[in-house]
């Protein structure tokens, strides 16, 4: 039996709220949690959108890459 472990290099994920303080949280709380498998935050790329009641809705891409040693 082969047993072979191999390490993420790259992760995106993508968040969604309407609060940006809220969106702002999820987005670190996620950061701390990939610090945990030596991930760290390469870009982030984010949008607002104006519904036709006028409410917010935001949304981000955040890209994680692996710690270069």
């Amino acid at each position: 039996m082969d047993f072979k472990l191999d390490y993420l290099k790259d992760k995106v994920e993508f968040f969604e709220n309407t609060s940006l303080k809220e969106l702002e949280a999820k987005i670190s709380e996620q950061i701390d949690h990939n610090k945990a498998i030596m991930m760290e935050v390469h870009s982030v790329s984010h949008q607002m959108h104006v519904m036709e009641d006028g409410r917010r809705f935001y949304s981000a891409v955040v890209h994680f890459k692996a710690k270069l040693q």
